[in-house]
């Protein structure tokens, strides 16, 4: 018996394709859940599953993403002798149903997969000693509890610098290939772990409509800003929130005296680099140089130009700004 039922893809639309993978927990959600990824939180994950969030809008690095799969494929075909084929389905786990895989590619005549990745060379640190993001181990590990495989390679191509592959086995002991730049064992406990960790997230969070607590990350405020995008002129009464704020008005006290301490040691190093537009400090680097930037000085414009329309160049923007004041 198969460890998962396909949803074939090839002739679904892309709404479609979206729509499905809202029904349960993706590769990328996992990482994400788990607070590896710097670009979404579990809050946005809820929020996205529970359709309170827009799919989010195509990118020049998703769309990279997507022209480069096929090169990073066939360089991990090349490194390894190995032959892959797209696999086009959806699949959804069968004994956790919250949980499904979108794989990039399926190794011919084997139970395993492959991942495939672009980087930018900023990010080449994240490599350095055999190491990989954690939230890419994250959604390698959810393929295998998907899927029930034995084997994992994700191949990460880091633009202009290098190319890697590491292999993540559920087999104890398993052999490295000399091509691989780094393997890792991954036990059962832990493939469970993680279907378990799905499980949690969808029955209590995404089923119950209830949010996952706030974690302070970026991601968690700007799905809350998108959900609650405009106000409807009322007010409420907080109850129960006294604790909360009072510990906002001793951190946001505590932040003015970091901020300040913050600014003295700028003045120091401002006043020690004079006019110097660079300097350096072991493996520091300062830079103070100057800037020119140019403005439209709107009030002159009508002054010298009165007959000249500008209301059709104003740019309308609806913002809610969040503050929060302590009554003497």
């Amino acid at each position: 018996m198969s460890n998962y039922y396909k949803i074939s893809t090839i002739n679904m639309t892309r709404e479609d394709w979206l729509k499905e993978r809202r029904h349960s927990i993706g590769g990328s959600d996992v990482g994400a859940i788990l607070g590896l990824s710097r670009y979404r939180s579990p809050y946005t994950v809820w929020a996205e599953k529970t359709g309170q969030l827009p799919e989010q809008p195509d990118n020049e690095a998703m769309r990279q993403g997507r022209d480069l799969e096929d090169y990073v494929a066939r360089r991990f075909m090349e490194r390894s002798g190995k032959q892959v084929s797209r696999y086009n389905y959806l699949l959804r786990s069968v004994g956790c149903p919250h949980l499904h895989a979108n794989i990039d590619r399926r190794l011919l005549g084997e139970k395993s997969g492959l991942e495939c990745k672009t980087a930018s060379a900023l990010n080449m640190k994240a490599y350095s000693g055999g190491q990989f993001p954690e939230s890419y181990y994250a959604q390698c590990v959810s393929y295998l509890a998907v899927t029930g495989w034995e084997r994992w390679y994700l191949a990460a191509l880091v633009l202009n610098k290098a190319f890697f592959v590491y292999q993540l086995t559920t087999i104890e002991d398993d052999t490295v290939p000399d091509w691989c730049d780094g393997s890792v064992y991954v036990p059962e406990t832990e493939i469970s772990a993680l279907k378990q960790l799905a499980a949690d997230f969808w029955e209590q969070y995404v089923e119950t409509g209830t949010p996952p607590p706030a974690d302070g990350s970026d991601s968690t405020t700007e799905s809350i800003k998108a959900i609650f995008r405009e106000d409807d002129g009322g007010e409420i009464e907080l109850f129960g929130r006294e604790s909360a704020l009072a510990a906002y008005a001793q951190l946001m006290g505590t932040k003015k005296d970091i901020d300040r301490q913050i600014e003295e040691v700028k003045q120091v190093l401002m006043q020690d680099m004079g006019s110097a537009s660079r300097a350096r400090c072991g493996q520091f680097k300062l830079t103070w140089a100057g800037q020119e930037r140019r403005t439209l000085d709107v009030s002159k414009v009508k002054k010298l130009y009165p007959d000249i329309r500008l209301d059709d160049c104003y740019k309308t923007t609806y913002i809610r700004p969040f503050k929060i004041t302590e009554e003497k």
